[in-house]
């Protein structure tokens, strides 16, 4: 195959990561740029800081790009892959009139409030994005899940205009939807003078950031479950159908026009959970840790091998951020004893994160009427292998890590593959771009033990939590 490289842009909640590939998936050089702290200026308020999200990219670019060693006219294009349910408002020449909200801002859940009149348009972070890249008004309708009015049915505008009017966006102020896979535009010299990237190559289409990762971790078929470890932990499957009424689970668009991924209840700064541990350990526990050599998850990962499965029964709650619906649910950890170290505490957080996901995936699962045969674990958090195995030993079905396990980017990569003609289908794509590193069995002692701690204990452990927390509640907020 000829020699040929894609850009993919992983646009994050806490980082901007951008990979060059080749058509077989080959990571050739990347660069991760991590986001400022959201700022948050009263309850309910989460916003990107400045023009944070662009700011990363633009270094991550410069970086990557500086460590390529390729012939750039060899790069075919780029893809770009960013945050869903944000909302960035922007002037008419398509600056940022404000800073981009989060996805976890309580005004992302409730219909535009018109109330600056510098706002010219509306969009999501894959459209600012875009139109940074390229300087058109184009965006991925893939992206669009939320209070937006879309149809996701048509992948169009809502047609009724009682229901279009409802979300309060005049139709002048959104971007004009393309289809994943199709051209956004192309990069302009200006981008081209920030990033090092070329000017004039076509930028494409992907979806939203579950969307891309799904793809970039080789989630085809109905045989497997992914689990996306992010600041919002997710488990997806594939379909084909937009079914209506679910309880279990909702329908998310995919990377593959009028294809749909199902997606189950997630957990709210989820591997976000890790770092603020990592964070209470103190500067101290990071300076032994580089002295060895190590990250401190690392350390913290060779200190798991002395914590046995159950964590010696302690167990995490992991709200600690509450959904907008429940605003009295915290985070909780339970049943401490003598025998509980820092080490103890960081496995529970694991373990929590694995029975919570098992529990709303199972639950996904048995709606749709189809049990899942392997676990595919995407995300910085399955360079663990203690985590790797306890998601193993929780789904009681082998888990498997890839090659590029952060695998938005991939996913990015691949959509431009099949867009620009080099391979024709996303199996195809996905067939030689995605490279499995490994695969571990559960280990049936701890399977039996999990489902007992799941069955008996953990999987109702909030009917008696949050009766306390809805009493303290009001004391504390």
């Amino acid at each position: 195959m000829e020699k040929k490289y894609i850009i993919g842009v992983d646009g994050g909640s806490q980082s901007s990561k951008i990979v060059i590939v080749d058509l077989e998936g080959t990571v050739i050089c990347s660069s991760t740029q991590t986001l400022q702290p959201t700022y948050l200026a009263e309850p309910g308020i989460v916003e990107h800081p400045d023009d944070d999200l662009w700011d990363s990219i633009v270094v991550a670019c410069k970086e990557t790009m500086a460590k390529f060693t390729g012939d750039k006219k060899d790069i075919i294009g780029v893809g770009l892959g960013s945050i869903r349910f944000c909302r960035a408002l922007l002037k008419k020449d398509g600056s940022l009139a404000q800073p981009v909200m989060s996805w976890m801002d309580a005004r992302v859940s409730r219909p535009h409030d018109e109330t600056n009149p510098e706002v010219a348009y509306v969009t999501t972070a894959t459209g600012y994005i875009t139109h940074r890249f390229t300087g058109e008004f184009n965006d991925t309708v893939a992206n669009y899940q939320g209070i937006w009015p879309i149809d996701t049915d048509t992948w169009d505008w809502l047609a009724d205009k009682a229901e279009f009017d409802a979300f309060n966006i005049p139709r002048e102020m959104l971007f004009k939807l393309k289809m994943p896979g199709d051209v956004l535009g192309s990069v302009t010299n200006r981008t081209a003078e920030l990033t090092g990237i070329p000017a004039g190559i076509p930028v494409i289409a992907t979806a939203n950031d579950k969307a891309v990762e799904a793809l970039g971790a080789g989630l085809k078929g109905d045989e497997a479950i992914l689990i996306s470890l992010g600041t919002y932990i997710a488990s997806m499957v594939e379909g084909k159908e937009n079914p209506k009424g679910t309880q279990n689970f909702w329908t998310n668009f995919a990377c593959e026009p009028h294809k749909y991924l199902y997606e189950s209840t997630g957990i709210r700064r989820g591997m976000w959970t890790v770092s603020w541990f990592k964070e209470v350990l103190g500067d101290s526990y990071i300076e032994k840790a580089a002295s060895k050599g190590l990250t401190a998850e690392e350390l913290l990962n060779t200190e798991l091998k002395d914590v046995p499965a159950g964590s010696d029964g302690l167990m995490t709650i992991l709200d600690w951020l509450a959904p907008t619906d429940a605003l009295y649910k915290k985070g909780a950890m339970l049943g401490f004893d003598g025998r509980h170290g820092r080490a103890h505490i960081y496995r529970s957080i694991l373990e929590a994160i694995a029975l919570t996901m098992k529990n709303h995936g199972e639950a996904m699962c048995d709606e749709l009427g189809k049990k899942r045969k392997k676990v595919i674990i995407s995300g910085g958090g399955s360079n663990s292998d203690v985590f790797m195995q306890i998601f193993a030993d929780v789904f009681g079905i082998p888990a498997q890590r890839n090659v590029v396990n952060g695998s938005a980017s991939l996913g990015a990569a691949i959509s431009v593959a099949v867009a620009l003609n080099y391979y024709k289908s996303y199996e195809e794509a996905t067939a030689k771009m995605v490279q499995i590193q490994e695969m571990f069995e559960p280990i049936p002692e701890n399977v039996m033990l999990y489902d007992k701690m799941n069955q008996e204990v953990y999987r109702n452990i909030t009917d008696y939590t949050d009766g306390l927390f809805k009493k303290t509640y009001p004391l504390f907020n």
